[in-house]
């Protein structure tokens, strides 16, 4: 199959990247940095807020910026209590080891499952409404005037009696020094003057003009360069290696083997590093898994398939029994492939230990889980480890793990004192990643004679990733989130139609494939499953696909639905070969759906013109980085569906590199058009959730241009001639 999409103008991105402006980051205390330190001598007013004499406002930041804006919103929110100048307002990251030391005064670390921001929300901005009366009440004893005649605004307190007015920087030390307020009111959303609108990105110009430093680029005074080789079959061991065959090669320091499984060489520079590993004899013990292949994984999965055993995750009344009476039965099987999280930039972390202290620079989504990862592998106590991060290269779920963390402790502890910089080669990135899981899906639905849906039974067979890294958080040892976007209650409460009798069900099979957090997770398989056959289902019924969710779907869910089909001009004419598909989920507290308007030549040229989304999360922080957000989840989500495949091969990774796991270009991007309607009673995310309409909608719009029902990913496998 050929795929061909519309272009994403160069010019449009040149002009915007051009147009931006923002501010700069600020650190505490880094060893090695120079010029930090300074803030150090600025008292803060409270955990969040630090004001300098010159009005400079710092707001510090607890969750990882890795691209999505949460750095941005965090910050908006913050300032729009603070009722601060914008234009005055830089940031910086606080450490783990400080939270833990306040007792967590920070609350999570944690950025991942669009979090950031729908779950600081609240506490983020009391601390800027705490810093504001902090201030009030200093300024209220220099003007010596009543704190209730006062107003703040723009860094700006104003006694409008008498016309005084006196500057944040001029009052912050001394507001340092009162007791925070017990009780603060937060403005009303309608009021926000910061927070809600399309504000500048804080960290763009650094990262367009070169500046920023990601944790591959730090160097820090006598770095040495580490890169790593792990036996290729997950799970396997290291049995030899013969160190002394490279031990004289250039800039060669130390080989190490670590946890058992991998061998490390140690160098003057990276490429000496992994010029000498490349010629490191090793030998490995993989034992009954190299006979593990897709082919046999797949086998696995089928079986799942009719397993008496499974977790139940939704059920109403008895599915069986009404799709057996049904008027018409409709099946079908869908399958989603392990999927890679390609960050640009691989894992790496630098790491300095000595005999009582451990420190590491490195980007993670989970800086409370890089400190812990730090104190085991080092053998150090939390107090005396601490982990300063650095903006990611990209996370999409893979830096919520710490396993690279660990690797450079364990090698810098081999060199006291000597900072370690361990960067994992693209080849040890794309065969040792914790992959998208791997699932298969059977679907069953059975129509009364008027084409009503009277039953659903949906078995997943496949992969749980709490199974495999956090088993603790397992309930009586069924994965909820294996459910996420199918649950009717819970956490993962997410399921919007209404279906009388419904069973939704999951026979849990682990290869040895570790999966892991991949951006949208759960949500991005189910929703190809739930929504591609909620189609076949109206085709079956002889229905409307939109007219058929409508009389099934929650108000909310509905409406989502309704405003991208309306935004899409779902119903009305097309430029001749096009052809609307249609998706929609809850996920991540967040409602969202997708419009796909494609067309496929006779030759089988496919080509995604357009995707229109629309989005409900409840507050809108900056809509314009909503808009970016929902772009980028798309091509995120067309790159898997279009080309995301990591197979396996005598129980390896097959891909290796860019050459074998190909992503959308930028002029495959088809145009995006996004409709936010928020409904201001719930803080829901915006990183994820819209990725998994991507997929099923492009898939449905083909089925409508096609007549082929393509129920496996990825699109480049699949021949879409018409009539082929």
């Amino acid at each position: 199959m050929t795929i061909h999409q519309t272009s994403l103008g160069r010019r449009g991105f040149l002009v915007s990247g051009a147009a931006v402006a923002g501010g700069f980051s600020l650190g505490f205390h880094i060893p090695f940095e120079d010029g930090a330190a300074h803030a150090q001598t600025v008292k803060e007013l409270n955990a969040w807020v630090v004001i300098h004499p010159d009005d400079k406002v710092v707001i510090r930041i607890a969750r990882s910026e890795m691209g999505q804006g949460t750095l941005t919103g965090l910050c908006q929110l913050v300032a729009e209590e603070l009722e601060c100048n914008w234009s005055k307002v830089t940031w910086e990251y606080p450490t783990p080891a400080e939270n833990v030391a306040r007792n967590r005064v920070w609350k999570n670390f944690s950025t991942g499952g669009s979090r950031g921001i729908r779950e600081s929300n609240q506490y983020v901005r009391e601390g800027g409404a705490m810093a504001r009366e902090m201030l009030i009440a200093a300024a209220a004893a220099q003007l010596k005037a009543p704190a209730a005649e006062l107003t703040a605004s723009n860094s700006v307190i104003t006694h409008k009696a008498s016309g005084k007015t006196v500057t944040y920087g001029a009052v912050a030390a001394a507001a340092a020094q009162l007791e925070p307020p017990k009780e603060v009111k937060l403005k009303d959303p309608k009021d926000w003057k910061i927070a809600g609108k399309p504000v500048k990105r804080l960290d763009t110009v650094d990262k367009v003009t070169g500046k920023q430093i990601y944790g591959i680029d730090l160097v820090l005074p006598g770095m040495l360069v580490a890169t790593v080789r792990a036996c290729p079959v997950i799970g396997g061991k290291l049995k030899s290696f013969d160190a002394a065959k490279i031990e004289k090669m250039p800039g060669v320091k130390k080989v190490v083997a670590i946890d058992g499984n991998a061998v490390v060489v140690v160098a003057d520079t990276y490429w000496n590093a992994r010029t000498a590993l490349a010629a490191l004899p090793t030998d490995w013990d993989i034992g009954e898994l190299g006979k593990v292949s897709s082919e046999t994984i797949t086998q696995m999965l089928t079986e799942g398939l009719v397993a008496q055993e499974a977790f139940v995750g939704n059920k109403v009344g008895d599915a069986k029994a009404a799709i057996d009476g049904a008027a018409k039965k409709v099946e079908a099987i869908y399958s989603f492939p392990y999927q890679h999280h390609v960050t640009m930039e691989p894992m790496n972390a630098t790491a300095r230990v000595t005999a009582d202290k451990c420190e590491v620079w490195c980007g993670t989504q989970n800086g409370e889980a890089a400190l812990a990862a730090a104190s085991e592998a080092s053998g150090l106590p939390v107090a005396k480890c601490d982990v300063f991060k650095q903006l990611l290269g990209g996370g999409f779920g893979r830096r919520g793990r710490s396993d690279y963390v660990r690797q450079a402790v364990l090698v810098a502890k081999e060199m006291p004192g000597t900072p370690i910089k361990l960067i994992w080669s693209r080849e040890e990135d794309m065969t040792h990643c914790q992959y998208h899981p791997i699932t298969m899906c059977k679907l069953t639905g059975g129509l009364d004679a008027q084409g009503n849906l009277v039953g659903l039974r949906v078995r997943i067979s496949g992969q749980s990733i709490l199974a495999s890294l956090l088993p603790g958080n397992l309930v009586n040892g069924m994965d909820p989130a294996t459910f996420q976007g199918l649950m009717a209650s819970g956490v993962e409460a997410a399921y919007g139609y209404n279906v009388p009798n419904l069973l939704i069900d999951h026979a849990m099979r682990n290869p040895h494939i570790t999966p892991g957090f991949w951006r949208g997770v759960n949500v991005n398989q189910n929703a190809v499953y739930m929504e591609c056959f909620m189609d076949e289902l109206a085709d079956a019924a002889g229905q409307d696909p939109l007219a058929f969710r409508m009389k099934l779907l929650k108000p909310k869910w509905a409406a989502v639905l309704k405003a991208a089909a309306d935004k899409a001009g779902y119903g009305k004419p097309l430029p001749a070969g096009h052809f609307h598909g249609l998706a929609q989920v809850m996920g991540y507290g967040s409602y969202v759906a997708g419009v796909a308007e494609v067309s496929v030549s006779a030759d089988g040229h496919l080509k995604i013109h357009k995707i229109t989304a629309a989005t409900n999360c409840g507050h809108v922080v900056n809509p314009a980085q909503i808009e970016r957000q929902v772009a980028g989840s798309f091509a995120y989500g067309l790159s898997a569906a279009l080309y995301g495949e990591i197979t396996v091969k005598d129980g390896a990774v097959e891909q290796t590199n860019f050459d074998s796991y190909n992503m959308l270009r930028i002029d495959e991007m088809p145009k995006v058009e996004t409709v936010l309607v928020p409904t201001g009673d719930f803080w829901g995310g915006v990183g994820e959730p819209t990725i998994a309409v991507a997929a099923p909608s492009v898939l449905n719009a083909i089925a409508r241009a096609t007549g082929k029902r393509v129920r496996n990913l990825p699109l480049m496998h699949h021949e879409l001639k018409k009539g082929a």
